[in-house]
C-alpha cells in the first residue's frame, strides 16, 4: 500500500511577528525528517511546469517563499490541486505521490527542503512507469 494524496499536509511555519516584520523559523519538529537537501526553483514561466515525477523514498516540504504556483498532487487515482501562495506555510508531499507544479506568478520563489540527497534511482519520471509501480 502506498501513500494517497489524503497524506499530503499544510503544515504552518512557526513565525515570529514583529514592527519590523515576520521571521518564520523552520527547526526541530515543524516537518517530520532530517533536512538533506535544499533547492529552490524561481524565474519559472507562467506557462511553464516543474515536477513530473514521484519519489520511492524521498520526502518534499514546498515553500512558496514569494509569489504563487500550483501543486498538482496525484496518486494514480485521485487528483487534487493545492495554492501554495503564503511563505508561512509549507505542503509535505510523502514517498510515491507524482507531483505537477504549474502556473507560476510573477516573482514565485518555490523553496523545497528534502529529506534526502540527490539519487536519480529514487524517481520516477515516467508517468506510466509511476502507475506501473504503485497502482
Amino acid at each position: 500500500m502506498h501513500n494517497s494524496i489524503n497524506d499530503k499536509m499544510i503544515i504552518e511555519i512557526p513565525k515570529i511577528s514583529d514592527p519590523r516584520g515576520n521571521l518564520a523559523v523552520i527547526e526541530k519538529d515543524c516537518i517530520p525528517y532530517a533536512i538533506k537537501r535544499v533547492y529552490y526553483l524561481y524565474d519559472v514561466p507562467s506557462d511553464a511546469f516543474r515536477g513530473g515525477h514521484a519519489h520511492k523514498e524521498q520526502q518534499e516540504f514546498l515553500i512558496a517563499l514569494s509569489g504563487s504556483f500550483e501543486v498538482v498532487l496525484n496518486d494514480g487515482k485521485s487528483k487534487q490541486r493545492v495554492m501554495l501562495n503564503k511563505p508561512n506555510k509549507g505542503l509535505l508531499i510523502p514517498t510515491g505521490i507524482w507531483r505537477e507544479l504549474d502556473n507560476f506568478s510573477s516573482g514565485a520563489v518555490c523553496l523545497v527542503l528534502a529529506s534526502g540527497e540527490f539519487d536519480e534511482n529514487d524517481y520516477i519520471r515516467d508517468y506510466q512507469d509511476y502507475l506501473n509501480f504503485y497502482v
